[in-house]
């Protein structure tokens, strides 16, 4: 796995050079904690999700990519929002610096087991209490304050 570092709002951030679309889910258990994967490449706690590859939906990304990252089988319920803030990059050491460009949708489990995968060296449900405690990117902590704020539509952005 490449190594990556996130730059937000940093004004010494390198600028980015490619764009590429990504998928993530926020799901939820009957508890309302969010499934949260530790990453290995970075140690930050995020939502399931990563690229889109032809010939699949971005929804169909999301679903895979929970699947492949957590080992569990979800349905997507909704749109959380679209996020593409441009004072968000993410620089990987081969040398692409990707402006973020992520749709993240509400999901539910519907089948499989918790278990960490190759990009994560952990996986569970998190209270939303618990992750002041944690290293979270203020992008995904956004994210889940949409999720808190119960918005009527989603965030566009």
């Amino acid at each position: 796995m490449s190594s990556r570092r996130d730059y937000y709002r940093d004004p010494n951030a390198p600028k980015a050079n490619s764009l590429v679309p990504g998928a993530s889910v926020l799901v939820t258990d009957s508890a309302s904690r969010i499934l949260m994967q530790r990453r290995g490449d970075s140690g930050n706690w995020s939502l399931p999700g990563g690229v889109m590859e032809i010939g699949e939906t971005l929804e169909q990304c999301a679903v895979r990519e929970t699947k492949e990252e957590t080992g569990l089988d979800i349905e997507i319920t909704g749109l959380l929002g679209i996020y593409t803030d441009p004072d968000h990059v993410i620089e990987y050491g081969d040398g692409e610096v990707r402006q973020e460009f992520a749709v993240t949708y509400l999901g539910r489990v519907v089948g499989g087991e918790v278990s960490v995968s190759s990009e994560s060296t952990e996986v569970r449900f998190v209270g939303v209490d618990e992750l002041a405690d944690l290293p979270v990117h203020p992008t995904v902590r956004l994210r889940v304050a949409h999720f808190e704020d119960g918005r009527a539509a989603p965030y566009l952005g």
